[in-house]
């Protein structure tokens, strides 16, 4: 791959991207400053290496998803954002969210407006949360609410029905286990393994318990889980590249994007759905950037469109959100200790 090479592919992908079109060797002729013929020979080479295709005989080529894949790592090169644009994407953040979750999720949802894509949000669970409380509920007959704390704040319920009638013994047993096994334990040693020796530990009880168990066990995998939220999937039909039929599955599959955010990346990364066959949309890419709370990973923000996004303006779209993304949450996180600190003065002085 010589430099001329190099930047023929470049071009056919920048011209793709804008027209949709198979690119000829004229419409090339502008950025390489070369005869049409010898573009013509270069494109067939390029073809034979794996990094063009030719739709049709009589018609321009377009990139494959190696082609792809070479323009993003080493010859993609992205714009600053002026200042005008910094001011407009500014003015898509509220400026009185205060909670972590809504100062993500505007930044979500702002996202998908800008771009006109789906856009997800990955959070992690922080490194050492601990299970903070457990609870059971009666409800009703044979009807139990499950409750369960993290100390990082996240709460998940769940409503049981058992098929007898429990006794106050069952229930200040289950209780009791419950503070015993899972109050305090963190969040990330909680594995199948583990739990299935609680579950041996419970003996006779289990039988009588087991859907209270199964709550409870659901809940905790969860909370092992790192949870996803996504927005503007109906953006997605509007794409003529994809498969309408595997938009559906994507919303009923959503949650599966979990096992596609790598936590080994940092600063942008794209994927795509070539480079894993189980990705729900055929043709499609994702780009995602991690976003940090008091200088440590707390999640990331992406979106997915098809292969052929404008790489160029939409990175930097998600660069500076996932970057206000961390600014607002280091400084909301440092007023709630102030409003901390403050409380406990006060608390001294009475």
């Amino acid at each position: 791959m010589d430099d001329r090479k190099m930047r023929i592919l470049a071009a056919v992908v920048d011209e793709y991207i804008t027209t949709g079109e198979p690119v000829g060797s004229k419409a090339i002729m502008k950025y390489v400053g070369t005869s049409s013929a010898t573009i013509r020979n270069e494109m067939a080479e390029l073809e034979k290496q794996g990094y063009l295709e030719q739709p049709h005989t009589s018609a321009g080529r377009i990139p494959t998803y190696n082609g792809y894949r070479l323009y993003v790592d080493r010859l993609l090169k992205t714009d600053p954002l002026t200042v005008e644009e910094k001011e407009l994407l500014d003015s898509m953040l509220p400026e009185n969210e205060y909670t972590e979750e809504g100062i993500v999720k505007s930044a979500q949802d702002a996202l998908a407006e800008l771009t006109r894509y789906a856009t997800f949000v990955s959070s992690e669970n922080p490194k050492f949360s601990v299970i903070s409380k457990v609870e059971v509920i009666p409800t009703g007959k044979r009807l139990y609410v499950l409750l369960m704390i993290a100390s990082n704040g996240k709460i998940k319920n769940r409503t049981c029905r058992v098929e007898i009638d429990l006794t106050q013994e069952h229930l200040d047993y289950f209780s009791n286990f419950l503070r015993e096994n899972l109050e305090g334990v963190p969040i990330d040693s909680l594995s199948d393994e583990m739990l299935e020796k609680l579950e041996t530990a419970m003996g006779t009880y289990l039988l009588t318990l087991s859907p209270l168990v199964r709550g409870v066990f659901d809940m905790t995998r969860e909370f092992a889980q790192r949870d996803v939220n996504v927005s503007g999937v109906g953006n997605l039909l509007q794409c003529r590249e994809f498969d309408q039929s595997e938009i559906v599955s994507f919303i009923d599959h959503r949650n599966d994007l979990r096992k596609f955010v790598d936590d080994s990346f940092s600063g942008i990364h794209v994927l795509f759905s070539d480079e894993d066959e189980n990705f729900i949309i055929g043709n499609s890419s994702m780009i995602s950037s991690n976003f940090l709370k008091n200088g440590k990973v707390a999640g990331h923000l992406g979106l997915i469109g098809p292969m052929r996004i404008d790489y160029k303006k939409v990175i930097p779209y998600v660069e500076y959100f996932a970057e206000k993304i961390s600014e607002m949450l280091t400084v909301s996180d440092g007023e709630d200790e102030t409003i901390t600190n403050e409380e406990e003065e006060g608390k001294d002085t009475v």
